[in-house]
């Protein structure tokens, strides 16, 4: 069995009770936990806009998919124009979709959440499985890696591997991958590589009988190098280095000085961070949709409730191989509070050569179309205030106080290569793919009201006691 996305999960849910007759299957982008990650959340803060459009495709019509109409082009707007979560119900579904009824009915990590995290019954590999995961899966990034991590813990017949690769949710299975976005992979078709190299491969050798077991327990292709590693386990040996927030808005791998303190800047829930640039289209059809986690960061370049640092050229290549995360000390005026930590990657202001001649100009919209000055995200991720201590228990923030809050950035494997940049962004609002937090705690934030979203001042705190980093695993070449 084989499939990707739901089809993957399909695949996935039997190594929990392997019928004998299965031979081999290759889960590609499963979900694993629906709260946790992948789809719905991340570490329970919604993806308003995915889940919200999923659940009327899927569910407001049992004959067809259904796209949602909206009435308005821009959908920034249209979620912004919304209001309080609850006026999803009240105005336009009505209680008519049971999955968003879910959704709203359990908004901490309550028993039907964990009914459905299917993850945490995998007590080994019993079949073998070929795993599959994109670097930027826009649907389901988490679930490959959560199922490979949880399938080691018993692999006594080396059952057990992981491929990994510069794709957006399902894009091996295109008919070609040289590039994603405007970031090419150096002539390499990963797709055709992957399917003739790896897969195909697989189950030759898994149903006939024919070649070899592969050697390796982790493929990547990896980005930056535009190359195919392998690993003998995953994550690999490496060196956890941490590269420092500084009040000056750099990043250093040397500790901030005594007398640093803090970053601050102010977050409006009623003015959100957009997580592309605007106008938003639908999730459905996929257009934009798919490839929005390479978006070039420079459209949130000087918003002042966006809080960067960035590193100086780097001398050498710098190889980061295996789990990231950001160790992120932070307080907010308010009693709850989102924040979001992106990894970027900067290109360099002569990264490529102008594709249009000096006397004649670009075409219009050509410009754009460069990688110099690019920022690319390498990792993205939030973490939402309330479940810092608990996910089953929310509780508030005390306003004001320094609060360490671990965010984990998955796994990747990426050169940041010799002349380019490292960059930190930190903000509190990412519209609307994550919910709008009140930033006063409520019970349920899908139950708040108007009057409880209220501005925040946020602090980034980068002194020796509080040290903001993130935490990178270098491999020396």
């Amino acid at each position: 069995m084989f499939g990707v996305s739901y089809d993957g999960l399909t695949a996935a849910m039997t190594l929990l009770r392997p019928h004998p007759a299965l031979k081999a299957i290759s889960e590609q982008a499963s979900p694993a936990d629906q709260w946790m990650n992948d789809d719905d959340h991340r570490y329970g803060a919604l993806r308003e806009s995915y889940a919200f459009e999923y659940a009327v495709y899927e569910q407001s019509d049992k004959n067809a998919n259904t796209h949602f109409n909206f009435e308005t082009y821009d959908t920034y707007s249209w979620y912004l124009n919304l209001g309080p979560l609850s006026n999803i119900n009240a105005k336009y579904l009505h209680g008519s979709i049971p999955y968003w009824n879910s959704i709203v009915a359990h908004p901490d990590y309550d028993a039907f959440w964990k009914d459905e995290a299917w993850v945490t019954q995998i007590k080994g590999a019993f079949v073998p499985n070929l795993n599959v995961a994109g670097f930027w899966d826009q649907e389901d990034p988490w679930g490959p890696w959560e199922i490979f991590r949880r399938s080691e813990v018993s692999d006594p017949n080396r059952y057990n591997f992981i491929v990994a690769g510069p794709w957006f949710h399902g894009q091996w299975h295109n008919l070609k991958a040289e590039s994603i976005g405007q970031v090419s992979f150096g002539g390499h078709d990963t797709a055709v590589e992957f399917r003739e190299k790896i897969e195909a491969p697989w189950f030759r050798y898994w149903l006939h009988g024919n070649g070899e077991r592969f050697p390796w327990k982790a493929s990547t292709f990896q980005t930056g190098s535009n190359s195919w590693q392998t690993y003998a386990a995953w994550p690999p040996k490496a060196t956890a280095t941490s590269l420092y927030l500084r009040a000056n808005g750099t990043l250093s791998f040397e500790a901030p000085a005594a007398d640093e303190r803090y970053v601050e800047y102010i977050s409006d829930p009623a003015k959100p961070v957009p997580y592309r640039p605007r106008p938003i289209s639908p999730t459905y059809p996929a257009g934009d949709w798919r490839r929005w986690e390479v978006a070039d960061q420079r459209f949130v370049d000087n918003r002042p409730d966006v809080a960067t640092w960035v590193s100086t050229p780097l001398d050498r290549d710098l190889t980061v191989t295996g789990e990231l995360s950001a160790a992120l000390f932070a307080s907010t005026s308010g009693t709850d509070s989102d924040f979001v930590v992106k990894l970027i990657d900067v290109y360099p202001e002569t990264a490529q050569a102008n594709a249009w001649s000096e006397s004649a100009g670009p075409q219009p919209g050509q410009y754009a179309q460069s990688l110099n000055g690019y920022e690319l995200p390498i990792a993205m991720e939030v973490r939402r205030g309330r479940y810092n201590q608990s996910f089953e228990h929310p509780q508030p923030l005390v306003a004001n106080e320094p609060t360490e809050f671990q965010v984990p950035l998955r796994s990747h494997d990426h050169v940041f290569l010799k002349g380019h940049r490292i960059m930190v962004q930190v903000q509190s609002t990412w519209f609307p793919l994550i919910d709008r937090n009140p930033q006063k705690f409520v019970p349920s934030i899908y139950e708040a009201k108007a009057e409880d979203f209220v501005t925040a001042t946020q602090r980034i705190y980068t002194s020796p006691a509080r040290p903001s980093h993130v935490v990178l695993p270098v491999v020396q070449k």
